[in-house]
């Protein structure tokens, strides 16, 4: 036997392995551009500390060679400083000595001067631009306290940054060279490590697929946390599944069973009829066959209010519902469909609204099916009454009949109860009660009491503030 084909589904979405890969591609982007731009910038830092500590100790050869003679300052520059400033190769050097006073002493006097206002002991290092370049420069100072002359002498060297760029782009070239494989090793463990972590999704899948549609039975597999909390939910799912489809086939079941007595009947009383002469008998025999047609007519339309209710109690949502309303509804339903016979239903009703959170379908079916009960079984006059009592909102039918034993209660509901002295009475009322009740989170209540036989639908009442919708 074949595996089912695995149909695509229309609208289909991103899987969460694609969304997940997207996502930490993304994310490993964002790693290694900020860590592109951080080596970048700590490249440019140890860059310059180094270039930097060429022009501190040229700058340092420049300043012992600073002397006082005659009243005048002498500068003697050192090859040596040359020499170490040479060692950033292809590199233009400038320099620049000012007297106390400003004026130019040896070098490029249009030479740029730092705008610092201190000088600290070891030099100060800028940037500027000088012939059409850009350059870095420290200026550091020499104090002169000769009888002579006294004061700072501002010693500045600089070279162009060209080398400076160079070892930056070098260092930062070797960092992404180690992130990019890191990023690429990282991406592909966790691409690995998601398709491990799916597997039990796919178990989940092919146990599925490879079931037979009639088997409902809970899975029982083996799995993750967090794979258990969606098998557990499939499970719950399955289950209340199993149990409609049960509850329906035993529906189906019933209904075609009474649907097919009723008409039996219906035929055997005909076929009597026809051969009947006496017409005492045969008004009898009429009497039989209304009697049949008006419950095959009652059955129908019960069943199908039946299959209703069973439908909303699945799909329809609970909203703010005045009870009253609900009740003057099913009343002004009940007293249309009765046609010609004279019905008086008498309503008793608070002033204050009875908030509940229900169907209004479901609910007036419900209500018109225990009048419909009361009037079948029980004896005028009728009453429809809604009450709160606490926490708890009841709507309730009384009649003056014998009605059900109170010790009946827990029983009352089952589908198909005919009384066998009401041939006409379908047995489905209290079933769609009960189910509307069970679906609204109530009960169903039987009293007995001086003023006759009670059947109450009780409700939890809404919360305060609530409005009907």
């Amino acid at each position: 036997m074949g595996l089912p084909v695995r149909q695509a589904l229309p609208g289909r979405t991103l899987s969460i392995v694609y969304r997940l890969t997207i996502s930490l591609t993304l994310v490993l982007t964002l790693a290694v551009a900020a860590t592109i731009w951080a080596a970048y910038g700590y490249g440019r830092q140890a860059a310059n500390e180094a270039f930097d500590r060429l022009l501190q100790g040229a700058a340092l050869q420049i300043a012992e060679r600073i002397f006082v003679v005659e009243g005048e300052v002498r500068v003697d520059i050192p090859v040596s400083a040359f020499e170490l400033l040479s060692l950033a190769k292809d590199e233009r050097v400038f320099y620049r000595v000012t007297q106390p006073d400003g004026t130019t002493l040896t070098g490029y006097e249009d030479f740029p001067s730092p705008e610092a206002a201190t000088i600290p002991e070891g030099g100060y290092a800028y940037e500027t631009q000088f012939g059409g370049e850009r350059v870095r420069a420290l200026v550091m100072l020499r104090r002169l306290a000769e009888r002579a002359v006294s004061g700072d002498i501002h010693i500045i060297v600089a070279h162009t940054t060209g080398s400076r760029e160079q070892l930056a782009r070098s260092m930062v070239t070797q960092a992404v060279a180690v992130i990019a494989g890191a990023g690429l090793a990282i991406l592909i463990l966790a691409l690995l490590a998601m398709r491990y972590a799916m597997r039990p999704l796919e178990r989940i899948q092919t146990a599925i697929l490879e079931r037979d549609p009639l088997d409902l039975s809970p899975f029982s597999m083996h799995a993750p946390d967090e794979v258990s909390a969606l098998v557990a939910a499939i499970n719950r799912f399955m289950g209340r599944l199993d149990r409609r489809v049960r509850a329906m086939q035993d529906y189906v079941a019933d209904s075609a069973h009474q649907i097919r007595t009723s008409i039996t009947a219906l035929r055997a009383h005909s076929e009597l009829a026809l051969d009947e002469d006496d017409p005492q008998r045969l008004k009898a025999l009429h009497r039989r066959i209304r009697s049949r047609a008006i419950g095959l007519n009652r059955l129908t339309d019960q069943l199908l209010s039946h299959a209703l209710v069973t439908h909303r109690a699945d799909t329809a949502p609970l909203e703010p519902l005045d009870l009253r309303r609900i009740a003057v509804g099913a009343e002004r339903d009940f007293v249309q469909l009765a046609g010609g016979r004279k019905l008086r239903i008498r309503l008793d009703l608070p002033e204050e609204p009875v908030m509940v959170r229900g169907d209004a379908f479901s609910l007036r079916e419900a209500v018109k099916n225990l009048l419909n009960n009361a009037q079948a079984h029980g004896k005028p006059p009728i009453d429809l009454t809604v009450s709160v009592n606490e926490n708890q909102a009841s709507i309730a039918v009384t009649d003056q009949g014998e009605g059900l034993p109170v010790s009946d209660s827990t029983e009352i509901g089952h589908r198909f109860a005919i009384n066998p002295n009401k041939p006409e009475s379908a047995g489905l009322g209290l079933a769609i009660v009960r189910e509307v009740a069970e679906f609204h989170h109530g009960r169903i209540r039987l009293d007995r009491q001086a003023r006759g036989f009670t059947i109450s639908l009780d409700l939890p009442l809404a919360r305060e503030g609530t409005k009907a919708s």
